[in-house]
């Protein structure tokens, strides 16, 4: 029996890397909807900064996820396979889920910083759809991950996502939303430093 990781590293480093986006995207997931409802009401306690780690450590684990798969010795992946929809072969309808997914929640995250150029109320508009992404590639983790079919795996992937999904339920089923404080205008960077 071989032991030597070393062929498979870049295949440990994605799985690894897609697990760590799966439960940062939960979590960031659970955390959105906890503050767009009443069921969350943090007294002086504002929980966007951690939103926003949860986010873009998401968006980290995503493009390490797809970049570890181009030193796979056994998918060979060309750069076209992991970033476009439909072009590569393996399992083609999960992979491209996951490539949409992907991005869906790459582009939904760094929205974020562009929220005044194209306007708060659009913008909450279109990070709704930050959900249906994820969805998207919680799909794509059940359906084509390696590991989809082991009991550790579901029950990781239900520790996770059973939470965001009943949120996303009960945001959908009528879940009042939270009236939005007065925001305090963010600081310049000259008030900043």
């Amino acid at each position: 029996m071989d032991t030597n990781p070393a062929p498979h590293l870049f295949w440990i480093t994605s799985r690894a890397a897609g697990f760590t986006a799966l439960v940062l995207s939960s979590l960031a997931v659970c955390l959105g909807l906890l503050m767009s409802t009443k069921l969350l009401r943090p007294k002086g306690v504002d929980l966007r900064v951690t939103h926003e780690i949860l986010s873009l450590s998401t968006i980290v684990a995503i493009v390490v996820h797809a970049a570890a798969l181009l030193g796979d010795k056994f998918l060979h992946p060309s750069l076209a396979d992991i970033s476009i929809p439909f072009v590569s072969g393996y399992k083609s309808a999960w992979t491209t889920l996951g490539v949409v997914s992907g991005w869906s929640l790459i582009a939904l995250g760094l929205s974020y910083y562009a929220r005044r150029r194209i306007g708060v109320a659009r913008w909450r508009m279109l990070h709704r759809f930050t959900a249906l992404a994820w969805l998207a590639g919680l799909t794509h983790s059940v359906g084509e991950g390696t590991d989809a079919g082991q009991v550790w795996f579901l029950v990781m992937v239900a520790i996770v996502a059973i939470p965001a999904l009943a949120l996303l339920a009960t945001r959908l089923l009528g879940g009042e939303r939270r009236a939005n404080p007065p925001r305090r205008a963010e600081p310049s960077l000259a008030e900043a430093g």
